[in-house]
């Protein structure tokens, strides 16, 4: 019934890892799982929870939500057509979060399940680094992008991260002590990755 929370600086291979170890353990990978359970916990479609998940923590979600009155946001929940903002996000990514990791044999890719399962007696958090130009060659070549996207889409994504955490009041998420294992990435091939977690779950 374990647990295992995978944090990564992005194009540090994180999804492709988490695919990996979940189909090695047959064990659910929660990535697409959390934003279908949002979207119907709080009666929206997937594609606007990650529509949010992108713009998350930018100017323009900012600027939507201050434009969102409370009495419109209370005639669409009456309407059951749904709504969502950022602390109705957390609210829901908590819970469902915590839900997953109770029903066990699951691997969380990111937002912030770390600190969610912290103290989940069954949950190995691994932390995935890479250095920049690492991390920027793995999108170009996975993605089959130019290198000028794939420096905008890291440096995006960085931003987003440090969105989220800072939404979490956390600062520390790369800190080596919240974690089982720290991998850098410039050292292990994916599949070297993949033993070294899947082997600490079996011992």
């Amino acid at each position: 019934m374990a647990v295992i929370t995978i944090s990564r600086q992005f194009g540090a291979g994180g999804k492709t890892l988490g695919k990996m170890i979940a189909n090695e353990l047959d064990y659910t990978f929660g990535d697409s799982d959390i934003i279908q359970q949002i979207a119907k916990e709080a009666n929206v479609s997937p594609q606007w929870v990650e529509s949010f998940e992108k713009e998350a923590g930018t100017k323009l979600s900012r600027v939507i939500s201050s434009m969102v009155s409370q009495r419109w946001v209370d005639r669409i929940l009456k309407d059951e057509r749904g709504y969502l903002d950022e602390q109705i996000y957390l609210d829901y990514l908590v819970l469902i979060v915590a839900k997953m990791a109770d029903e066990g044999d699951v691997v969380m890719l990111g937002r912030g399940s770390q600190y969610i399962l912290n103290d989940h007696p069954e949950a190995f958090h691994v932390l995935l680094i890479d250095e920049l130009p690492h991390r920027i060659k793995f999108i170009v070549d996975r993605y089959n992008v130019s290198e000028k996207q794939a420096t905008k889409i890291v440096n995006s994504e960085d931003k987003r991260r440090i969105s989220l955490y800072s939404k979490l009041g956390k600062k520390d998420y790369d800190s080596p002590g919240l974690y089982h294992l720290v991998l850098n990435m410039n050292r292990f091939s994916l599949e070297q990755a993949r033993r070294i977690i899947c082997d600490m779950i079996n011992l």
